[in-house]
């Protein structure tokens, strides 16, 4: 007995020897339980006040309005001057605005643009686990001359071909884990999408049908379906809500919320009891003579409105009943809970409930910290969805002739050079704009930043600002 044997491993100590849990392979902590999952962190998204905020202040610190652009071509691997790269940047970026910005350009559904479907995307992730993204074709137009399209698809409907509802299928040999089929050594090969939701009834007579789309295109490598999916173990194939670890802190956080709600509607009401005073027995009372009855009393005669003086029969009194006297430690256990929670999905309380009520040290702390999880989640979403998108974009507008771009196809770090870009969103409102703003002059002062980056935090563009104080310099000399 050695170790951990008397310590976190021992069988026999009380708080210990009735606590055995097992741990498995990802497919039987997840995949087994991914339905389930999903349905309870979907109804806590859209039902529990709490969980939306959680989803929301995610989305909205990660995508914010939305992760734009900046080509960053590298001129020394390409044999191009700074000059040449900047006017190859800026027209990068302004063909790629061109297919973004218009819903009938980048989405095969033409509803929403890129940005817009950045945030459905993620939001979607966060709530089912993971989201897929198919790249489409329409025929170029003289508007619009791309042909590249986005089809969002719902994880749902990513699912085992024709055993719908089960987690493992086999098809050629090959195993089919909840939609994501892999080879024999376990690397995914493709994904199974459904026409519609396996256990939803359809109105159309359409019957259940799949298509098995392949991950990578065969010739060149190149990806035909995007999973944006924050992995947590080996061997997993599909994701996990963020809200998960929560699920039951949350339901139960609701059920109070409702009780209290509940409770505090009744406290708020008046009860009104009428009562009779006794009154003296006399001789006739004691000898059982017949006495007259006393009228009853219709409560339904009186009622609480604007001042006014009622009448009450003889002998009956008005007594009042409040609750005036429950006392609630709603705001302090509710408080304590919530702090759990925002710790498990790693966003700070006071970031989570938007409310700032310390110093101003403290709140930037929580900010900070904040902060630092967007950004990797921000790096993961770039990776997962940004960056493949854009580069499959990059290589239409190159192969049409819109970009020139010489030795894109032929020598694969000319490629890399050609494709390097950076993605920045909107910097979110700061607490203290002056000490954000010295803070931005000693960045650039010191060479630890550039004005583009900086100008990008706050959703301008560089070359726009430049060229806009210059105009304006012009006009004021």
């Amino acid at each position: 007995m050695s170790g951990y044997s008397e310590g976190s491993a021992s069988h026999t100590r009380a708080a210990l020897k009735s606590w055995f849990p097992r741990h498995l392979s990802a497919k039987s902590d997840i995949e087994w339980n991914l339905k389930c999952l999903r349905e309870r962190a979907h109804d806590l998204a859209i039902n529990s006040s709490l969980g939306a905020a959680v989803i929301e202040t995610m989305t909205s610190g990660v995508i914010g309005s939305g992760l734009r652009v900046f080509p960053k071509v590298k001129a020394e691997i390409l044999g191009i001057d700074a000059a040449q790269a900047r006017k190859l940047n800026q027209q990068i970026k302004l063909e790629f605005e061109l297919w973004a910005s218009d819903p009938l350009s980048c989405d095969f559904l033409k509803k929403n643009n890129f940005w817009e479907l950045q945030q459905i995307a993620f939001r979607s992730s966060l709530i089912d686990g993971d989201n897929f993204v198919l790249f489409k074709r329409r025929m170029a137009t003289t508007f619009n001359p791309y042909s590249l399209r986005l089809q969002l698809v719902d994880a749902l409907r990513v699912s085992n071909p024709q055993a719908a509802g089960t987690v493992e299928t086999i098809y050629k040999n090959h195993r089919v884990i909840n939609g994501i089929e892999l080879d024999n050594d376990g690397a995914l090969t493709a994904v199974w999408i459904a026409n519609r939701l396996w256990n939803e009834p359809s109105i159309s007579a359409e019957p259940l049908k799949w298509q098995r789309v392949k991950f990578f295109g065969r010739d060149t490598g190149y990806k035909n379906v995007l999973q944006i999916c924050k992995d947590m173990r080996a061997d997993q194939c599909r994701g996990v809500p963020l809200l998960a670890p929560v699920i039951e802190s949350l339901k139960q956080l609701s059920r109070f919320n409702e009780a209290e709600l509940g409770a505090a509607i009744v406290r708020s009401f008046f009860s009104i009891f009428f009562t009779q005073k006794e009154r003296d027995l006399t001789f006739n009372d004691i000898v059982g003579a017949q006495q007259q009855e006393e009228p009853e009393i219709d409560a339904s005669e009186f009622k609480l409105d604007s001042p006014s003086v009622t009448s009450l029969p003889a002998g009956v009194d008005v007594k009042f009943l409040s609750n005036n006297q429950a006392q609630s430690e709603f705001a302090e256990f509710t408080a304590a809970f919530i702090k759990q929670i925002a710790a498990a999905v790693n966003i700070p309380f006071e970031v989570l409930l938007k409310s700032f009520n310390s110093s101003y040290s403290a709140s930037r702390a929580s900010l900070l910290q904040a902060e630092n999880e967007f950004r990797q989640r921000r790096e993961a979403f770039v990776t997962d969805y940004c960056q493949p998108i854009y580069e499959q974009f990059l290589m239409e507008a190159i192969a049409i002739g819109r970009i020139d771009a010489p030795g894109f196809f032929d020598d694969p770090v000319k490629r890399q050079a050609y494709l390097n870009a950076m993605w920045i969103n909107e910097r979110a409102n700061v607490l203290d704009p002056l000490k954000e703003a010295n803070a931005q002059v000693l960045r650039l002062q010191n060479n630890l930043s550039t004005y583009e980056r900086e100008l990008a935090a706050t959703g301008q563009d560089f070359d726009d600002v430049a060229q806009q104080l210059k105009t304006e310099r012009e006009l004021l000399s």
